[in-house]
């Protein structure tokens, strides 16, 4: 009875030592939060050098692409908040000549808009938009720094795996032109809640989890998606069990093999004859010419041959856990809801307008992933790097953002030195690293810029409902550097302890060559000035609208007419509504308003280089005026570089266009049509 009652002594006075130090923790704890967050801003410095010198006037990727258009996101939607006072999810800006433009399924970044309203007080839209870039880097690696904290519980470790997450080769490509990617916070920080979750299952947690989520789909809709993806990762990983049983010899393993070796041989022999094979069978004429069919055949019952040998594995399934996330899970969803509502009702007015809009996914033309060989690239962006490695993955000016993935050397390295040593690392990091650079290989497998027609795990994965959403699977290697970023951090730790004597020189030298690796200084700039002339077109009388040559509707998968997200940023110069307009997604019901105008379809079909006959051409020429007239169109902006002379010479006729001012390429010039006040929509 006396030693229980000591014991209780005991453990008061220790719960009241631990209170008294709790608020030195807590200080030290921020102290540490507070200088790791100050040397990812001046790692951001020099990694973004030389941008910060030229924040007014340069960005980190070309105002004709999609670069444009996210400094124009942040304009529009201080614009329809703030002047409109209106729900900032439609606009009259572009498309000015029908209906409102929804915005819920254009990748509008309204969480990194809404941290742009208030500087927008202060500065430019340029000098804001670099300043969101710099600072949603910096997220992304402080978030990184407290997951990794979380579980390593060393800092200097855990600072490592934030700088190599948020600089990784992926990182710095998509800041040249996929800027809501850069903002890759809520992943790390949506992992650390479910690990949090699970460890004291609190109801603030689950809220939190929910709040995340939402946050996710605010900076880019695709990491919304890999959070619920994730999540089933995590669930399958604490609740699955397998437990293996010895299997009894079989024959079919060998049946396996001959069939495998005789569809092999059937593929070699087409890829020998070139053209295939043509014969008929049981009266069907049937004809081999590809290597889908026949590869899809032999990763199937190759797949099926490596897995015979645990047919006797038992599987179980942990149900307490089960029901304990579907709750959280609910109640996350509830306040993810909540918190997207306004978004959600956008896209309910978007389906009751258009109906559901949605894509055939073809089991060969999918949007197809990263090439094998580009995971183990030198890092492209590096002052170093040869040209031979970039020129190779840019087969088209797009695409080299799409394709860089390099994993750097330093982890990998690092990786293979712990393993050596006997580490052994946690399942969930191994399978998100893997799992996800196997998703982002795409439908088939390429290596080397061959297809091999092998179909890699997207081929199945893209048919599931909520996955499906994120088309372009490429971009799902930043889950996987989310895992090898927790990898890197956790084998450091491993090798700290197992030379606690090196530590200090295994961090400082691992450093070191990480920081060179990462290195992307100097970085290229693009200028981001806007023509003088548009001072004119910003004075016009309010109603005044702007025709912009060549004229077109884009979005990210299409392009009718040839429109450029140029116009858009000059925009938030001027503040003029468009004729045109890019957005993510474009309802195939608007396409078709612009095409029966009459007049506008003419535009169009000339912009892509079409002709109109004589006959059509004068009678649009004659109703020029009138067309004028109704649409109020004030100034007409022709840009000689990308506009055909049929296309310029008919807008001379039909407009009775003056020149006013002009810079090149562009001509500006007036049409004289009367603009009166606009009645913006509510």
């Amino acid at each position: 009875m006396g030693h229980t009652a000591g014991l209780l002594t005991r453990n008061h006075g220790s719960s009241r030592l631990s209170v008294l130090l709790l608020p030195c923790s807590m200080q030290r704890r921020a102290a540490t939060t507070l200088a790791a967050v100050a040397a990812y801003v001046l790692l951001s410095v020099a990694f973004s050098w030389p941008l910060p010198l030229y924040l007014q006037t340069h960005v980190t990727g070309t105002i004709g692409g999609d670069t444009g258009v996210y400094v124009w996101n942040q304009w529009v939607f201080r614009h329809e908040l703030l002047e409109g006072r209106h729900l900032p999810l439609f606009t009259s800006e572009i498309f000015a000549l029908s209906e409102p433009a929804n915005l819920s399924l254009h990748n509008y970044t309204i969480f990194q808009d809404i941290v742009a309203l208030p500087l927008l007080q202060l500065f430019d839209v340029v000098t804001t938009f670099n300043i969101v870039y710099l600072l949603m880097i910096v997220l992304t690696g402080v978030g990184m720094f407290h997951l990794a904290w979380y579980v390593t519980g060393r800092p200097y470790e855990s600072w490592l795996a934030g700088a190599l997450f948020s600089w990784c080769p992926w990182m710095v490509a998509r800041g040249m032109g996929h800027f809501s990617l850069v903002a890759a916070a809520p992943l790390p920080v949506f992992v650390l809640l479910l690990l949090r979750l699970e460890k004291h299952g609190r109801l603030r947690d689950a809220l939190a989890l929910g709040a995340i989520v939402c946050w996710a789909a605010t900076t880019d809709p695709y990491y919304a998606v890999y959070c619920v993806m994730i999540a089933c990762v995590f669930l399958t990983l604490r609740t699955v069990h397998v437990v293996s049983r010895p299997a009894e010899p079989s024959a079919v393993p060998r049946a396996l093999d001959a069939l495998l070796a005789c569809i092999a041989g059937f593929a070699l022999s087409i890829v020998i004859r070139r053209g295939g094979w043509q014969f008929d069978a049981f009266g069907r004429h049937i004809t081999a010419r590809g290597l889908y069919t026949p590869m899809l055949l032999i990763t199937v019952l190759g797949l099926l041959r490596l897995a015979w040998p645990y047919r006797r594995l038992v599987w179980s399934i942990d149900r307490l856990t089960l029901v304990k996330f579907a709750r959280v899970a609910s109640v996350a969803a509830i306040v993810s809801a909540v918190m997207l509502s306004p978004v959600l009702y956008a896209v309910g007015v978007r389906i009751r307008d258009n109906g559901l809009e949605s894509s055939v996914i073809l089991w060969r033309s999918s949007t197809p992933g990263i090439d094998l060989v580009s995971l183990f690239l030198p890092n492209p962006n590096h002052m170093w790097a040869p040209q031979s490695i970039r020129d190779w993955l840019t087969p088209r000016p797009d695409l080299y953002v799409e394709n860089v993935a390099s994993l750097p050397f330093i982890a990998l390295g690092t990786l293979l030195i712990a393993l050596r040593a006997g580490w052994k690392p946690a399942r969930l990091w191994i399978v998100l690293t893997v799992g996800f650079a196997l998703l982002a290989l795409g439908p088939f497998i390429h290596i080397g810029g061959l297809n091999t027609r092998i179909p890699g795990p997207w081929a199945v994965a893209r048919y599931l409902p909520l996955v499906r959403l994120a088309r372009s699977p490429a971009r799902m290697t930043i889950v996987a550097m989310l895992g090898l970023s927790m990898l890197f951090a956790t084998a450091l730790c491993a090798l700290g302890d197992r030379w606690p004597r090196r530590r200090r020189l295994l961090l400082g030298v691992t450093t070191v060559v990480m920081l060179f690796e990462l290195f992307p200084a100097p970085r290229p700039l693009y200028s981001a000035t806007v023509p003088r002339f548009y001072e004119r077109v910003a004075q016009a009388p309010e109603g005044t609208r702007l025709l912009e040559l060549p004229l077109g509707v884009r979005d990210g998968t299409s392009s009718v007419g040839d429109f450029t997200a140029r116009s858009q940023f000059f925009q938030t110069a001027h503040g003029k509504p468009l004729i045109g307009g890019y957005l993510s997604r474009v309802s195939r019901r608007r396409v078709q308003e612009m095409h029966q105008d009459p007049m506008l379809d003419a535009l169009m079909m000339l912009s892509e280089g079409g002709t109109l006959d004589s006959d059509r051409a004068e009678r649009l020429i004659n109703g020029g005026p009138q067309f004028l007239q109704r649409t109020r169109i004030g100034f007409v902006v022709i840009d000689t570089a990308r506009t055909s002379l049929a296309l310029r010479e008919f807008a001379l006729r039909a407009f009775r266009l003056v020149r006013v001012d002009g810079q090149a390429p562009y001509e500006l010039y007036s049409t004289g049509s009367p603009t009166p006040p606009s009645q913006k929509h509510s």
